[in-house]
């Protein structure tokens, strides 16, 4: 057998470099970029993240819990003054003795609610929003009857709105605080929401109504006669079927 060039044998190996090469390349062009990708995070995903839910001493600090701790002091800086409105110029007895439970109550709540605040790093709002101060211009404009009405229908209204929002976040928060907090305000506002009822003037079907209806910037109290309201008026000397204040965490 005649044997073979030199040449020919090169030949031989420098094709079948070329194709352990290609196979090489193609398997790295397929691979580099899981890797890559497997590597990369996504700045803008990352930032998100990082301002959604942060770490602190007593637990993750989601979104969610920062929105209720600003939430829980923007309902005192409305509902406390609108509770000394009522002791004001409330007409019926039952109206200033829940003008005196959100004072009571909303004092106790905000100094709770300030502490969390510093604790946790949350800035928090010193002035009511734009749809609360339209409530408070309502109220300061109301008198007689009229006043006890807007003032039980817009603080229930109000009080029914953060109810559901309490119990969501105190079911779901990771942080130790933002449950403690959400405990004191469960009790508040579920003291708030029995004294306003017991004034007589809340209508339930146009409160239902409006509670299933997406916000709107002031809620429009029911157009109830006011001659034909009977308020429950407690005993002057007797409270002892309305739930006492609220007096701290």
């Amino acid at each position: 057998m005649r044997p073979r060039s030199p040449i020919h044998g090169r030949g031989i190996v420098s094709g079948t470099g070329l194709i352990v090469t290609a196979l090489a390349a193609t398997v790295v062009a397929l691979l580099v970029p899981l890797w890559s990708y497997a590597d990369r995070q996504d700045p803008a995903s990352a930032t998100l993240l990082s301002t959604r839910t942060v770490t602190t001493p007593y637990g993750p600090l989601s979104e969610q819990d920062r929105d209720f701790v600003t939430k829980v002091r923007l309902a005192g800086l409305w509902e406390l003054p609108a509770g000394e409105l009522a002791l004001r110029k409330g007409t019926a007895p039952a109206v200033r003795t829940a003008g005196r439970h959100l004072v009571d109550g909303h004092t106790s709540l905000d100094a709770h609610v300030r502490t969390v605040a510093t604790q946790l790093g949350v800035a928090l709002p010193n002035e009511p929003n734009e749809q609360q101060k339209q409530w408070l211009a309502t109220l300061t404009s109301a008198e007689g009857q009229d006043f006890d009405r807007q003032f039980a229908g817009l603080l229930r209204l109000a009080h029914g709105r953060v109810f559901s929002l309490v119990a969501q976040v105190r079911a779901g928060t990771q942080n130790s605080l933002v449950r403690d907090l959400a405990d004191d305000a469960n009790a508040t506002v579920l003291d708030h929401i029995k004294v306003l009822e017991a004034t007589g003037y809340v209508d339930f079907r146009t409160l239902a109504q409006d509670l299933a209806a997406s916000a709107s910037p002031v809620p429009t109290p029911p157009a109830v006669d006011p001659s034909a309201v009977v308020p429950v008026t407690p005993p002057p000397d007797d409270t002892s079927s309305l739930p006492p204040a609220t007096s701290g965490p």
